[in-house]
């Protein structure tokens, strides 16, 4: 089990990447995960705890269909 640190989890720092536009429907779902809790809400109401040395990261073209709580859970780096 990743929370438990039986092999050393914790101190490896794994990313996910989400690589394409934000879609309203999923990104709202993102937004426990997004929040200081960090917990992943399924849709049979179980919620699993991610770790904390977790990173999420969304690279994508522009943030035309991202709501405004997703965007306000998030961090911003732009490019030109």
């Amino acid at each position: 089990k990743v929370m438990d640190n039986q092999r050393g989890e914790l101190n490896k720092r794994p990313w996910i990447v989400f690589d394409g536009d934000v879609d309203p429907e999923w990104g709202e779902n993102l937004k426990s995960v997004l929040d200081d809790n960090k917990l992943l809400t399924l849709p049979n109401g179980e919620r699993l705890a991610l770790p904390p040395n977790l990173t999420i990261i969304f690279e994508v073209q522009d943030l035309r269909n991202a709501t405004l709580a997703t965007v306000s859970r998030c961090g911003m780096v732009w490019f030109s």
